[in-house]
Protein backbone atom coordinates (compact mmCIF):
# COMPACT_ATOMS: atom_id res chain seq x y z
CA UNK A 1 0.00 0.00 0.00
CA UNK A 2 1.77 3.13 -0.93
CA UNK A 3 2.04 5.43 2.59
CA UNK A 4 -0.11 8.67 2.45
CA UNK A 5 1.62 11.80 0.54
CA UNK A 6 0.74 15.84 -0.12
CA UNK A 7 1.36 17.23 -3.79
CA UNK A 8 0.11 20.67 -4.53
CA UNK A 9 0.23 21.39 -8.09
CA UNK A 10 1.53 24.93 -9.44
CA UNK A 11 -0.53 26.90 -12.01
CA UNK A 12 1.95 27.60 -14.91
CA UNK A 13 1.40 27.42 -18.75
CA UNK A 14 4.02 25.78 -20.59
CA UNK A 15 4.22 25.42 -24.27
CA UNK A 16 7.34 23.05 -25.46
CA UNK A 17 8.62 22.52 -28.89
CA UNK A 18 10.48 23.72 -31.80
CA UNK A 19 9.83 27.38 -33.79
CA UNK A 20 7.99 29.14 -30.70
CA UNK A 21 9.85 31.69 -30.30
CA UNK A 22 7.52 33.69 -32.90
CA UNK A 23 4.44 33.02 -30.84
CA UNK A 24 5.84 35.60 -27.69
CA UNK A 25 3.79 38.61 -28.60
CA UNK A 26 0.79 36.23 -28.65
CA UNK A 27 1.20 34.70 -25.30
CA UNK A 28 1.64 37.99 -23.71
CA UNK A 29 -1.12 39.13 -25.47
CA UNK A 30 -2.26 35.86 -24.36
CA UNK A 31 -2.04 37.43 -20.48
CA UNK A 32 -4.06 41.48 -21.41
CA UNK A 33 -0.63 42.68 -20.99
CA UNK A 34 0.30 45.56 -23.73
CA UNK A 35 3.67 47.03 -22.13
CA UNK A 36 6.95 44.86 -21.82
CA UNK A 37 10.00 45.37 -20.25
CA UNK A 38 12.22 43.12 -21.52
CA UNK A 39 14.71 41.34 -19.96
CA UNK A 40 18.72 39.38 -20.88
CA UNK A 41 22.11 39.71 -20.52
CA UNK A 42 24.77 41.39 -22.50
CA UNK A 43 25.90 37.75 -23.86
CA UNK A 44 22.49 37.32 -25.31
CA UNK A 45 22.05 40.52 -27.38
CA UNK A 46 21.01 38.28 -30.04
CA UNK A 47 18.26 36.58 -29.19
CA UNK A 48 17.20 39.64 -27.07
CA UNK A 49 17.08 41.89 -30.58
CA UNK A 50 14.61 38.95 -32.40
CA UNK A 51 12.43 39.00 -29.08
CA UNK A 52 12.24 42.76 -29.21
CA UNK A 53 11.44 42.75 -32.59
CA UNK A 54 8.90 40.01 -32.67
CA UNK A 55 7.54 41.82 -29.48
CA UNK A 56 7.00 45.07 -31.83
CA UNK A 57 5.33 47.80 -30.47
CA UNK A 58 4.55 45.67 -27.30
CA UNK A 59 8.06 46.19 -26.39
CA UNK A 60 8.61 49.14 -24.20
CA UNK A 61 11.60 48.83 -22.20
CA UNK A 62 14.93 46.86 -22.45
CA UNK A 63 17.53 45.69 -19.73
CA UNK A 64 20.61 43.62 -20.54
CA UNK A 65 22.04 43.41 -17.10
CA UNK A 66 21.04 40.34 -15.91
CA UNK A 67 23.74 39.34 -13.12
CA UNK A 68 24.31 35.67 -11.69
CA UNK A 69 23.18 35.25 -8.15
CA UNK A 70 20.53 37.87 -8.92
CA UNK A 71 22.24 40.67 -7.14
CA UNK A 72 19.70 43.26 -4.89
CA UNK A 73 21.81 46.41 -6.60
CA UNK A 74 20.68 45.13 -10.29
CA UNK A 75 17.04 44.22 -9.05
CA UNK A 76 16.64 48.00 -7.95
CA UNK A 77 18.52 49.21 -11.44
CA UNK A 78 15.73 47.21 -13.37
CA UNK A 79 12.66 48.14 -11.32
CA UNK A 80 13.56 51.57 -11.63
CA UNK A 81 13.80 51.38 -15.78
CA UNK A 82 9.96 48.84 -14.88
CA UNK A 83 8.64 51.59 -13.14
CA UNK A 84 9.34 54.63 -15.22
CA UNK A 85 8.36 52.62 -18.41
CA UNK A 86 4.92 51.75 -16.94
CA UNK A 87 5.58 47.82 -18.19
CA UNK A 88 2.44 45.80 -16.65
CA UNK A 89 4.70 42.31 -18.14
CA UNK A 90 8.48 41.15 -18.24
CA UNK A 91 9.56 39.19 -21.07
CA UNK A 92 13.36 37.34 -20.07
CA UNK A 93 15.33 36.41 -22.39
CA UNK A 94 18.36 33.72 -21.06
CA UNK A 95 19.13 31.17 -17.81
CA UNK A 96 18.92 31.41 -14.33
CA UNK A 97 20.39 34.48 -13.97
CA UNK A 98 17.86 36.49 -16.10
CA UNK A 99 14.94 34.27 -14.94
CA UNK A 100 15.85 35.56 -11.12
CA UNK A 101 15.76 39.08 -12.08
CA UNK A 102 12.42 38.87 -13.51
CA UNK A 103 11.03 37.01 -10.79
CA UNK A 104 12.30 39.58 -8.72
CA UNK A 105 10.91 42.31 -10.19
CA UNK A 106 7.52 40.11 -9.80
CA UNK A 107 8.37 39.91 -6.18
CA UNK A 108 8.16 43.57 -5.87
CA UNK A 109 5.66 44.93 -7.96
CA UNK A 110 3.17 41.53 -8.71
CA UNK A 111 3.95 42.09 -12.67
CA UNK A 112 3.54 39.20 -14.86
CA UNK A 113 6.20 36.95 -16.35
CA UNK A 114 6.51 35.32 -19.61
CA UNK A 115 10.11 33.66 -19.90
CA UNK A 116 12.05 31.81 -22.64
CA UNK A 117 14.49 29.90 -21.59
CA UNK A 118 18.58 29.47 -23.42
CA UNK A 119 19.70 26.80 -20.34
CA UNK A 120 18.49 24.31 -18.59
CA UNK A 121 18.73 26.04 -15.27
CA UNK A 122 14.50 25.07 -14.39
CA UNK A 123 13.94 27.77 -12.14
CA UNK A 124 11.19 29.38 -14.83
CA UNK A 125 9.18 26.24 -13.12
CA UNK A 126 9.43 27.42 -9.65
CA UNK A 127 8.11 29.91 -6.57
CA UNK A 128 11.34 29.96 -5.23
CA UNK A 129 13.85 33.05 -5.61
CA UNK A 130 17.22 33.02 -4.53
CA UNK A 131 18.73 36.67 -3.85
CA UNK A 132 22.20 38.01 -3.13
CA UNK A 133 23.45 40.87 -0.62
CA UNK A 134 26.16 41.73 1.31
CA UNK A 135 28.08 38.54 -0.24
CA UNK A 136 25.18 36.30 1.88
CA UNK A 137 22.48 34.46 -0.85
CA UNK A 138 19.26 34.29 0.49
CA UNK A 139 15.85 32.15 -0.92
CA UNK A 140 12.02 32.65 -0.57
CA UNK A 141 9.45 31.30 -1.76
CA UNK A 142 5.96 32.83 -2.96
CA UNK A 143 3.31 32.20 -5.74
CA UNK A 144 3.55 35.53 -6.77
CA UNK A 145 7.16 34.90 -7.85
CA UNK A 146 6.12 31.75 -10.00
CA UNK A 147 5.91 32.88 -13.64
CA UNK A 148 3.11 32.99 -15.76
CA UNK A 149 4.01 31.51 -19.24
CA UNK A 150 7.22 29.25 -20.11
CA UNK A 151 8.02 28.91 -23.67
CA UNK A 152 10.49 26.02 -24.20
CA UNK A 153 11.66 26.17 -27.84
CA UNK A 154 14.44 23.73 -28.19
CA UNK A 155 16.06 26.12 -30.75
CA UNK A 156 17.29 28.89 -27.67
CA UNK A 157 19.18 25.97 -26.20
CA UNK A 158 20.05 24.19 -29.07
CA UNK A 159 23.16 26.74 -29.77
CA UNK A 160 24.30 26.35 -25.83
CA UNK A 161 28.16 26.15 -25.93
CA UNK A 162 28.88 22.47 -25.28
CA UNK A 163 30.35 23.35 -21.92
CA UNK A 164 27.73 25.20 -20.68
CA UNK A 165 25.20 22.75 -21.59
CA UNK A 166 27.16 20.37 -19.53
CA UNK A 167 27.34 22.49 -16.27
CA UNK A 168 23.51 23.60 -16.86
CA UNK A 169 22.29 20.75 -17.34
CA UNK A 170 23.89 18.65 -13.75
CA UNK A 171 22.70 21.73 -12.23
CA UNK A 172 19.02 20.32 -13.52
CA UNK A 173 20.09 16.95 -12.45
CA UNK A 174 20.60 18.26 -8.81
CA UNK A 175 16.92 18.98 -8.74
CA UNK A 176 15.62 15.51 -9.52
CA UNK A 177 18.56 14.15 -7.26
CA UNK A 178 17.70 15.82 -4.15
CA UNK A 179 13.88 15.48 -4.94
CA UNK A 180 13.96 11.90 -4.80
CA UNK A 181 15.16 11.93 -1.08
CA UNK A 182 14.06 14.84 0.52
CA UNK A 183 11.51 15.09 2.84
CA UNK A 184 8.60 15.88 0.78
CA UNK A 185 9.18 12.95 -1.89
CA UNK A 186 6.27 11.46 -3.19
CA UNK A 187 4.90 9.33 -5.99
CA UNK A 188 3.88 12.32 -8.90
CA UNK A 189 7.48 14.01 -8.20
CA UNK A 190 8.85 10.87 -7.99
CA UNK A 191 7.98 10.29 -11.60
CA UNK A 192 9.40 13.48 -12.98
CA UNK A 193 12.26 12.75 -11.43
CA UNK A 194 13.28 9.41 -12.66
CA UNK A 195 12.51 10.73 -16.25
CA UNK A 196 14.55 13.80 -16.03
CA UNK A 197 17.25 11.38 -14.85
CA UNK A 198 16.97 9.81 -17.63
CA UNK A 199 16.28 12.46 -20.42
CA UNK A 200 19.79 14.31 -19.05
CA UNK A 201 21.56 11.07 -18.24
CA UNK A 202 20.67 10.26 -22.60
CA UNK A 203 21.44 14.04 -23.56
CA UNK A 204 24.72 14.00 -21.59
CA UNK A 205 25.88 10.68 -22.60
CA UNK A 206 25.34 11.65 -26.63
CA UNK A 207 26.02 15.37 -26.04
CA UNK A 208 30.13 14.79 -26.93
CA UNK A 209 29.31 12.65 -30.53
CA UNK A 210 26.29 14.97 -31.27
CA UNK A 211 26.80 18.10 -29.63
CA UNK A 212 24.11 20.38 -31.18
CA UNK A 213 21.82 17.19 -32.42
CA UNK A 214 17.73 18.45 -32.07
CA UNK A 215 17.41 14.96 -30.20
CA UNK A 216 20.25 15.35 -27.62
CA UNK A 217 19.10 19.09 -27.02
CA UNK A 218 15.42 17.86 -26.49
CA UNK A 219 16.33 15.23 -24.10
CA UNK A 220 18.57 17.80 -22.03
CA UNK A 221 15.39 20.75 -21.87
CA UNK A 222 12.24 18.29 -21.18
CA UNK A 223 14.99 16.72 -18.63
CA UNK A 224 15.48 20.38 -17.41
CA UNK A 225 11.68 21.22 -17.22
CA UNK A 226 10.75 18.33 -15.51
CA UNK A 227 13.63 18.70 -12.95
CA UNK A 228 12.85 22.27 -12.38
CA UNK A 229 9.24 21.10 -11.80
CA UNK A 230 10.59 18.83 -9.40
CA UNK A 231 12.48 21.74 -7.31
CA UNK A 232 9.12 23.57 -7.33
CA UNK A 233 7.42 20.72 -5.88
CA UNK A 234 9.59 19.47 -2.72
CA UNK A 235 12.31 20.34 -0.53
CA UNK A 236 15.51 19.98 -1.13
CA UNK A 237 18.91 19.50 1.10
CA UNK A 238 22.87 19.56 1.73
CA UNK A 239 23.84 19.77 -2.07
CA UNK A 240 21.45 23.05 -3.05
CA UNK A 241 22.74 24.28 0.50
CA UNK A 242 26.37 24.24 0.02
CA UNK A 243 25.81 25.34 -3.43
CA UNK A 244 24.11 28.32 -1.90
CA UNK A 245 26.61 28.62 0.32
CA UNK A 246 29.60 28.45 -1.96
CA UNK A 247 27.96 30.40 -4.75
CA UNK A 248 26.23 33.45 -2.31
CA UNK A 249 29.17 33.96 -0.14
CA UNK A 250 32.43 32.88 -2.38
CA UNK A 251 31.42 33.82 -5.72
CA UNK A 252 31.65 30.69 -7.54
CA UNK A 253 29.64 30.00 -10.81
CA UNK A 254 26.59 28.44 -10.19
CA UNK A 255 25.97 25.79 -12.78
CA UNK A 256 29.74 24.82 -12.21
CA UNK A 257 29.32 25.06 -8.72
CA UNK A 258 26.59 22.06 -9.02
CA UNK A 259 28.31 20.24 -11.58
CA UNK A 260 31.58 19.56 -9.22
CA UNK A 261 29.80 19.41 -6.05
CA UNK A 262 26.83 16.84 -7.41
CA UNK A 263 28.69 13.98 -7.39
CA UNK A 264 30.64 14.15 -3.98
CA UNK A 265 27.19 14.74 -2.14
CA UNK A 266 25.29 12.06 -3.83
CA UNK A 267 28.36 9.46 -2.34
CA UNK A 268 27.84 11.21 1.17
CA UNK A 269 24.38 10.51 1.46
CA UNK A 270 24.49 7.05 -0.67
CA UNK A 271 24.69 4.87 2.86
CA UNK A 272 21.52 6.62 4.20
CA UNK A 273 19.94 6.63 1.06
CA UNK A 274 21.08 3.62 -0.65
CA UNK A 275 17.26 2.34 -1.95
CA UNK A 276 17.45 6.20 -3.82
CA UNK A 277 20.40 6.27 -5.23
CA UNK A 278 20.15 2.77 -6.52
CA UNK A 279 16.90 3.93 -9.02
CA UNK A 280 18.72 6.84 -9.80
CA UNK A 281 21.46 4.26 -10.86
CA UNK A 282 18.45 2.42 -12.72
CA UNK A 283 17.38 5.39 -14.27
CA UNK A 284 21.16 6.55 -15.09
CA UNK A 285 21.82 3.08 -16.85
CA UNK A 286 24.81 2.77 -14.85
CA UNK A 287 25.87 0.27 -11.74
CA UNK A 288 26.58 3.07 -9.24
CA UNK A 289 25.05 6.90 -9.37
CA UNK A 290 27.47 8.77 -8.57
CA UNK A 291 30.24 7.52 -10.30
CA UNK A 292 27.94 7.21 -13.22
CA UNK A 293 27.72 11.23 -13.15
CA UNK A 294 31.22 11.52 -12.58
CA UNK A 295 31.45 9.65 -15.93
CA UNK A 296 29.12 11.93 -17.79
CA UNK A 297 30.69 14.90 -16.78
CA UNK A 298 34.09 13.85 -17.04
CA UNK A 299 33.23 12.77 -20.75
CA UNK A 300 31.55 15.80 -21.52
CA UNK A 301 34.91 17.86 -19.59
CA UNK A 302 33.26 19.62 -17.38
CA UNK A 303 34.44 21.16 -14.62
CA UNK A 304 35.09 18.65 -11.76
CA UNK A 305 37.20 20.34 -8.70
CA UNK A 306 36.13 23.35 -6.85
CA UNK A 307 39.79 24.46 -7.08
CA UNK A 308 39.77 25.11 -10.93
CA UNK A 309 36.21 27.42 -10.30
CA UNK A 310 38.39 29.65 -8.12
CA UNK A 311 37.96 28.66 -4.62
CA UNK A 312 40.77 29.05 -2.21
CA UNK A 313 41.35 26.30 0.18
CA UNK A 314 41.31 28.41 3.18
CA UNK A 315 37.50 29.03 2.39
CA UNK A 316 36.54 25.20 3.17
CA UNK A 317 36.08 25.64 6.57
CA UNK A 318 34.02 28.74 6.30
CA UNK A 319 31.65 27.29 4.23
CA UNK A 320 31.68 23.70 6.04
CA UNK A 321 30.32 25.97 9.13
CA UNK A 322 27.99 27.81 7.35
CA UNK A 323 26.33 24.35 5.62
CA UNK A 324 25.65 23.53 8.91
CA UNK A 325 25.24 26.15 10.21
CA UNK A 326 21.26 26.12 9.70
CA UNK A 327 21.56 23.17 7.45
CA UNK A 328 18.47 21.68 4.94
CA UNK A 329 16.69 18.29 5.85
CA UNK A 330 18.96 15.67 4.47
CA UNK A 331 19.48 11.95 4.36
CA UNK A 332 22.38 11.98 5.89
CA UNK A 333 23.17 13.38 9.43
CA UNK A 334 25.26 16.50 8.48
CA UNK A 335 28.45 17.13 10.78
CA UNK A 336 30.99 19.98 10.49
CA UNK A 337 33.74 17.22 9.92
CA UNK A 338 31.86 15.31 7.34
CA UNK A 339 31.10 18.54 5.29
CA UNK A 340 34.31 19.65 5.42
CA UNK A 341 35.48 16.02 4.29
CA UNK A 342 33.53 16.44 1.63
CA UNK A 343 34.09 19.60 0.25
CA UNK A 344 37.96 18.80 0.61
CA UNK A 345 37.64 16.24 -1.67
CA UNK A 346 35.78 18.25 -4.45
CA UNK A 347 38.35 20.39 -4.09
CA UNK A 348 41.04 18.35 -5.21
CA UNK A 349 38.60 16.59 -8.00
CA UNK A 350 39.05 13.24 -6.54
CA UNK A 351 36.71 10.67 -8.14
CA UNK A 352 33.37 10.53 -5.92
Amino acid sequence: MTAGFTYVGLPYRIRFGRDLLPEVDAEVARLGRSRVLLLTSADLAGPGDRVEELLGPRCVARFDGAALHTPVGVTEEALGLLQASDADCVVAVGGGSTTGLAKALAARTGVDQVILPTTYAGSEVTPVLGETADGKKTTRSSPSILPETVLYDVELSRGLPVPIAVTSAVNALAHAVEALYSAQANPIVDGWALDAVSAIGAGLEHLAADPFGLDVRADLLRGAWLAGMCLASVGMGLHHKLCHVLGGSFGLPHASTHTVVLPHVMRYNAPAAPAVLARIAGAMGVPDAPSGVDYLVRRADGPTSLRELGLAFDALGEAADQATAAPYPNPRTLTREGVLELLTRAWHGVRP
